[in-house]
Order: structure tokens, then sequence, then C-alpha cells
């Protein structure tokens, strides 16, 4: 066979997406004629979507040496950048694929990725912007702008370009599901749920929209039904079971073994779900007897908040700590030595439901019209520390803890510090969030006071979510039942009262 005839089967098993077979040809390609520019570039190609990006950037690096003003050369060249996470190069790459052709759309689509992936948003949107004016049919850019858009929090123009995109292309359930999501965002939850369903019509079962259908279930006060939805969303998402990786914390691993003799053969903790309890009660799970109290303290808190004791009735504490401590459902592992569970790993019982909307319906003068946003429980290994300072998406904060007290070996301390200051609204989740040294500059500079409320089983705490917070020292006895378990609920958005 000659070298055109080779070059164009290469080609056309690459297309098919044979990776394997247009490999072995390119480099037959190559072996009958070494460093010819088409078979280094387009092997080059291969290695990038085999992940093999340090050999793709060597061997389109060689073709561009060769040819070093071919815009789709530059193009993939960047692309391998960005792959690699070396963005300021991807730009000067596709830049200089621009300056040869002028307008190039796949130069400026993917610039425009790079510059999202950077946080650069607004310069990413201009660059979209750019695609849609030469080519307005674009899906990808549609999709990606609205995703950009998103991100900067212009939720309008975001579902504007979404919707832009599915008049193109109706049958694509991402966009759906990014359409939902901005939806739900602009609290306009019926038209995010349709959105989701729409989306779970191309993809039935799919524990991420699951997911994202609870939590908009849930934000339009049908807590009850998100939950159900949340459950079907574990159930997919861990099918017949997940082990610890290999590489699991020691951490993960000691809590691992300590829950399998906990359930022993009720069920394996690497098993598909387990839920242990968490049934609905025929009586209330909050304790009504601290309505008047409660309610008259956070009126009386200048920084909203108010610690609840004897917070649960007797039954749902009990029925809660048998969930806790039997359920597989503490599927995330934290380096700071605490592991989390979440709605979307089946932590999202019945008990759950019916405490989230009591608290609600229990404290209105708190909680007003705030919807549950999110929930979760955290597990600890007392060996090591907790979570470390920060603040909430959200208007409401309520941690509360469950492991008996006689598990404390500290009771002054094992519970929550939270400081008298609000996280800036401009600042982004990963400044409040993420970024320990911010919170605590800000708060110096700000003069901010801290308050320690210790640990004691049954007792929460409820705040403002902006002020910031971090788990106090703990030192609890060794054993599966003494680890402390702190339970959280979110209700309503930042900003929003």
């Amino acid at each position: 066979m000659d070298l055109s005839s080779l070059h164009a089967k290469a080609v056309a098993a690459h297309q098919r997406g044979q990776l394997a077979d247009a490999e072995r040809l390119y480099l037959q390609l190559l072996a009958a004629a070494p460093g010819s520019f088409a078979p280094l570039h387009l092997l080059g190609v291969v290695r990038a979507q085999q992940g093999r990006n340090a050999e793709a950037l060597d061997l389109i690096g060689q073709a561009l040496q060769i040819s070093p003003d071919t815009p789709e050369v530059l193009l993939n060249y960047g692309n391998v950048l960005k792959n690699m996470c070396r963005f300021d190069e991807a730009l000067a790459s596709y830049d200089r694929a621009l300056k040869v052709r002028p307008g190039f759309p796949d130069a400026l689509f993917n610039r425009a990725n790079a510059l999202r992936e950077m946080k650069r948003g607004g310069e990413a949107v201009a660059s979209y912007d750019q695609v849609l004016a030469a080519r307005p049919d674009h899906e990808g850019a549609l999709v990606n702008r609205g995703n950009a858009l998103h991100e900067l929090g212009r939720e309008v123009e975001a579902l504007a370009s979404f919707d832009r995109a599915l008049a193109l292309n109706p049958n694509n359930a991402e966009t759906w599901k990014n359409r939902g999501i901005t939806l739900r965002v602009l609290g306009r939850f019926d038209e995010a749920l349709a959105s989701f369903d729409r989306a779970l019509m191309f993809r039935p079962g799919n524990a991420e929209l699951l997911n994202y259908r609870g939590h908009a279930l849930c934000e339009s006060d049908r807590v009850v039904e998100g939950f159900v939805v949340f459950r079907q969303s574990a159930e997919q998402a861990i099918g017949a079971g997940s082990a610890a990786p290999a590489d699991a914390p020691p951490h993960r691993l000691r809590h691992d073994t300590e829950q399998q003799a906990w359930l022993g053969s009720r069920a394996r903790i690497d098993g598909p779900l387990f839920l242990d309890g968490g049934d609905k009660l025929a009586g209330p799970a909050i304790n009504p007897a601290n309505t008047q109290k409660v309610t008259a303290d956070w009126r009386a808190s200048n920084n909203q908040l108010v610690v609840i004791d004897n917070l649960l009735t007797p039954e749902a504490l009990a029925n809660l700590r048998r969930f806790c401590l039997g359920s597989n459902v503490w599927r995330q592992t934290y380096n700071d030595g605490y592991l989390g569970a979440f709605p979307e790993h089946g932590f999202a019982a019945p008990l759950l439901a019916q405490i989230a909307d009591e608290f609600r319906d229990t404290f209105p003068a708190i909680f007003g019209g705030h919807p549950l946003r999110y929930l979760w429980a955290f597990k600890y290994d007392s060996s090591m520390s907790g979570i470390k300072i920060h603040a909430d998406e959200a208007a409401v904060n309520v941690n509360f803890w469950i492991t008996p007290d006689e598990a404390n070996l500290d009771p002054e301390h094992g519970g929550l510090v939270v400081w008298d200051k609000a996280a800036p609204l401009d600042w982004d989740f990963d400044k409040y969030n993420g970024d320990v040294e911010s919170p605590r500059k800000f708060l110096k500079d700000a003069g901010a006071t801290s308050v320690t409320v210790p640990y004691r089983a049954n007792r929460a705490v409820i705040f403002d979510s902006d002020l910031f917070h971090e788990t106090d020292t703990i030192r609890f006895k060794d054993g599966y039942e003494n680890r402390r378990i702190n339970v959280t609920l979110l209700y309503g958005r930042r900003g929003k009262g």
C-alpha cells in the first residue's frame, strides 16, 4: 500500500474513533517516512484522545517545528496544553492560531473554554460571543456561554443562552440539566423540575439528574418527595456497592472496619445502599416545648444565634442515632479526619424529612419562608481535627449533635466556635468556604469576637449562615459508637434575609 493510501486509511480509522487502529497506521507512516508532518500531528491528536498528554505535546510540537503557522496544529497544541492545565501557554497557542486565521471559530471556542477554566468568565463570554457572531448555530458555544454566565451569577442571560441551544438541539440532556440548575437559582422551581424531567427522558435513572431534581423539590417545599428522589439517586449511584479506594486515608479505613463490625452480617459497608431505621415518627420529632423560648432568644440576639437543648424528642434522637450508626451512607472522605453523608449518598431518611419540615413549623420566626436547601452529617475521628473556619451558602444554618454526652472527654469543648462577623456578600464560595487565611484576616481586621458552644448531645446551634464558624477541639472516647456526629441543615439563600 502506498503512503497516500495508508494515510487515507489511518485518517478514516481516526474519524471512526478507532484510535488503536489509527495509532498503528500513523506509526507505520512515521516508520516509512520519519519526521513527516501530518502523521506527527495526527498521532499527537490520538495520544491526546488517549489521555497521554505529554506524548501528545511532544508529537504536535515536532509538527509545529516543521510548520509553525498551521492554525489546526496550533489549535490542537493549545488543546493539549489546556488539558494539562497550562492555561497561559494554551491561550498563547490559540492566539497564534487566530493571528494566522482571524476569526477561526474552533480557536475562539477553545480559547473561551480555557478562559472559563481560569475563572475569567467575562472574557470567556466575550470569546463565545465572537464564535456566535460567525456561527450563530454553534451549540457548544451557546451551552458553554450559558455555563459561564451562570458562574458569573448572570442567570437570566444564562437561561437565554441555554434556550437558544435547546432550540437547535432539544435532545441534549446536559443542556436541559444546566437550564434546570439556572431556573433553580432563579427560584423558578416548577420550571426547573420540568427541565430536569426532560433531561431524565434522555438519561433515565441518572443519579446526578435525580439529585438535582431532589434539590428542586426540597426548595419548592416538597421535602418528603425530594427525599424519596434522593434515595433513588443514591441507589443508582451506589448500585452494587463501592469500596473505599486503595489509597484511602487511615481514618477512612478505621471507620469502615469499625462500622463493618457494628453491622455484622446485616450488610456490607461497601455493598448496596443499606438504611437502618430513619422511619418517620407518628408523633413530633422536634421537641415542641422549646418553641417560645427559642423564638424569644432569636429575636433578642444581635447576631442571630440561639442554642437549643433537648432539641429532638427521645424517640427521634434514638431513631436518628440508629440510622447514623447502622446505615452505610458515609461515602465522602475528608483529609482533616471526618466523613460525610449527603442526600445523594442516602442520607435522606423519612425521619430527616420530618425533622427538616418541623424546624420551619416549630420556629417560623427563625425560618420564615426559607426552604430547605441542603443537609448532611459529619462523623469524626477524634484523633484528628474537625472542620476549619468557613461560612455556608445559605440564610439559616442548623447544626445539632447526637452522640451521647458520655463519649465526650472534654465537656467544655467539642462543639462549635462561631464569630460575630458575617462573610462579606461579595465574597464567592471558594473564598468564604475554602480559604482559611482570608476569613481569619478579615475577622482580625474587623475586631471580631467568638463564642464557643460546648458539645452536648441533642443540642442545636441555629445561626445566620454567613457567620464564620469552625469545629471546636474534639476529644471523644475511642469506639465506633463514640464518634462525634453532627447533622447540618441549610435553609434559604445567602443575602435573602
